[in-house]
């Protein structure tokens, strides 16, 4: 599998909900590092994201974790 057919299914936590709760966003993303600049630009509260490998219709394994201060250094894992 080439790099650029690499695909994750993101799970991150952009905020808190006026009730306490978190308010997690799910997007599916090529690259890891872009992704993470896309959140400093449009959610700069996030507080984490979870990758899962992306499967058609099931849900993938968690692969990584990353914090706003342990960041990706790698587009891809």
């Amino acid at each position: 599998m080439n790099n650029s057919a690499k695909k994750y299914r993101v799970i991150a936590k952009v905020g808190n909900r006026p009730d306490g709760t978190a308010h997690c966003v799910k997007y599916r993303v090529n690259d890891l590092v872009r992704f993470a600049v896309f959140l400093d630009v449009s959610w700069p509260g996030w507080r984490w994201f979870n990758v899962y490998a992306h499967r058609k219709g099931e849900p993938g394994p968690q692969l990584a974790n990353f914090t706003n201060s342990n960041r990706p250094q790698q587009p891809f894992l």
